[in-house]
């Protein structure tokens, strides 16, 4: 009897690892992924996605980019000194925003679609509402968000009313977009806060540092900081929640990005190639936290597999640096912007 409970418990795991090496090869949508000979370090599958929409209407390098929560409109900024909003679908403009500083570095999308802000090397963050329809977007700011003594380099609403920033003066404010007044103040980090990223569900923000260290923080409590992740060896220049919101991607000057576990407060993966030396710029997972996305110095955007840590696909066809990414809410399309003055939807 023992004998064949064995041989049966045999049967049992190898039926699962069959089970498991089936759903690896599949995409978000359960469709079987295209097997292609591994070339230049790509993952023996490959995504296959290619530039299905192209945003032309920037005059100069872009520096950010944020989809809207209806997965149709995406806004982006441009050292042009404009704000654009974008209809991924048809690529029309629907709206565009005079800045008052042309020094832009990053801009969002409040959710409800009403808001988008953005901010730079003025230190504000301003925020624009949107008319509805396709009236005219009015050029006066709705409200200007000023304490941060040094650059802006990352906004994102948790909600209309309340909006998370990140600066080069090392720290991070909660703010009260009606009363224009800070809520909280996060200043743990020792060098510049370079990006951040909300997670509405759990209550948390994490954001990413060039002293190398990602930081937890729970802006409900407005306390210090929750943990500290460290690994990396050059500036954090970009930071991501995992879609459970219990992982964090990170992307850095030292060529790689890393995944770190919130419940273990460790590196769980690293993503990087010897043959791919330059720095990321941001990072974006799919809808299912299958993939990772990262905008790379080298004019590319790198598609990783978040399980096992291979590439899985590269992206080719920007003429400088791609400097922003971005993954779609129905997580059917990733934009990428670059300092070529384009916006690329690939899917």
């Amino acid at each position: 009897m023992a004998s064949q409970k064995i041989e049966q418990c045999k049967k049992d795991i190898q039926t699962l690892k069959n089970q498991i090496q089936d759903l690896q090869g599949r995409d978000d949508d359960g469709n079987p992924l295209p097997r292609v000979a591994a070339k230049r370090g790509v993952h023996e599958v490959k995504l296959g996605m290619k530039a299905r929409r192209f945003l032309k209407g920037h005059f100069g390098k872009i520096y950010a980019l944020h989809w809207s929560q209806d997965s149709q409109h995406l806004v982006s900024a441009s050292q042009d000194g404009k704000l654009i909003v974008w209809n991924g679908y048809t690529t029309n403009k629907v709206h565009a925003i005079p800045l008052r500083s042309s020094w832009v570095m990053t801009c969002a999308y409040s959710p409800s679609g009403q808001f988008v802000a953005c901010g730079g090397l003025d230190n504000i963050c301003t925020v624009y509402k949107l008319p509805e329809g396709s009236s005219a977007a009015s050029q006066k700011a709705f409200c200007e968000l000023a304490q941060h003594e040094g650059y802006l380099s990352c906004c994102r609403f948790i909600s209309d009313t309340e909006i998370a920033t990140s600066s080069g003066d090392s720290t991070c404010i909660l703010w009260d977009v009606n009363t224009k007044q800070p809520k909280a103040l996060f200043n743990d980090h020792t060098g510049d806060v370079m990006s951040l990223s909300v997670h509405e569900k759990n209550g948390t923000f994490v954001s990413g540092s060039c002293d190398a260290t990602c930081k937890l923080w729970d802006y409900r409590a407005a306390q210090a900081c929750v943990k500290t992740f460290s690994g990396h060896e050059s500036d954090i220049n970009s930071v991501q929640f995992f879609p459970d919101g219990q992982a964090v991607g990170s992307g850095s000057d030292d060529s790689s990005c890393r995944l770190f576990d919130v419940r273990a407060s460790r590196q769980i993966n690293k993503y990087g190639d010897d043959k791919i030396l330059c720095g990321i710029t941001s990072v974006a997972f799919s809808k299912t936290g299958k993939f990772l996305f990262a905008g790379y110095d080298d004019y590319n955007c790198y598609a990783w597999d978040t399980l096992h840590g291979k590439m899985v696909d590269q992206l080719m066809g920007h003429d400088n640096r791609v400097s922003c990414t971005g993954v779609s809410h129905d997580g059917k399309a990733l934009a990428t912007g670059s300092w070529d003055t384009l916006l690329k939807i690939w899917a």
